[in-house]
């Protein structure tokens, strides 16, 4: 990660400072150069203990798609719970969901076609929208495009990063998730970030990982990282200068 790579580059130009201070004797400075610069040090510290000690960040997901495309059984797997009861939710299911610095509220909803009309219930304050498919039912595939459709066309979803699962891909008549993009036209979406990703569900493959590194890659907080470059900035400066000393 990006603290990492500030700790190696940190000990290899010290260790390059060492060189130096062998072949050019007379010039002094502490063996660590942070020393010279109390305010990087600290400032570099400072971000470091933020990183570690940020507190989970809650986002609620949304879970739509027809019925029977396997979306309590994502839920299922994404909460590491026992998968072998599963009924058709009638209604919806709420649970939160610990992820390696995520706190995520998903909303099942049931995908019935009597139940799809009150989805609009739901979406207000939705940070991410996970739709699945069943990648094996070709028969609706049009059906589960259109239904798609709509939901991108909604104002209150303007926007909102969307994950497609493209689900049952244990099955031997699953189509792959390339065709699925394709006969959707996913290619034509501007205006948010998405992702399709083959997967199944039943066995957990390719569920919980791809779902953690979606959540990080569009809800990552910026503040930190702003403070991280500005501490970077700092501490590259402050190298220059010691450079400059030494020349």
């Amino acid at each position: 990660g990006p603290a990492a790579g500030l700790w190696w580059w940190g000990a290899a130009a010290r260790a390059e400072s060492t060189g130096r201070r062998k072949r050019q004797q007379g010039w002094s400075c502490p063996e660590d150069k942070a020393a010279c610069c109390p305010g990087a040090r600290w400032g570099l510290l400072s971000i470091l203990r933020k990183l570690k000690s940020t507190p989970e960040q809650e986002v609620r997901l949304l879970l739509l798609g027809l019925d029977n495309a396997g979306k309590t059984t994502l839920l299922k797997q994404l909460a590491s719970e026992d998968i072998s009861h599963i009924t058709p939710t009638q209604g919806f299911n709420i649970k939160s969901v610990q992820s390696q610095g995520f706190k995520l509220n998903v909303w099942d909803i049931g995908g019935q076609r009597r139940i799809r009309p009150y989805w609009r219930n739901y979406f207000e304050n939705t940070d991410i929208l996970i739709y699945v498919i069943d990648s094996a039912d070709r028969k609706r595939f049009e059906e589960t495009g259109q239904e798609l459709a709509e939901l991108l066309d909604e104002e209150k979803l303007s926007g909102v990063p969307v994950l497609i699962f493209a689900n049952k891909q244990d099955l031997l008549t699953a189509a792959p998730a390339s065709e699925i993009a394709e006969g959707l036209n996913l290619h034509t979406i501007r205006d948010r970030v998405w992702q399709i990703q083959s997967c199944s569900a039943l066995s957990g493959e390719g569920v919980q990982n791809t779902c953690q590194r979606f959540c990080v890659s569009t809800k990552q907080p910026k503040d930190i990282y702003q403070d991280l470059n500005v501490t970077v900035g700092i501490v590259l400066s402050a190298q220059s200068h010691l450079l400059s000393m030494q020349i």
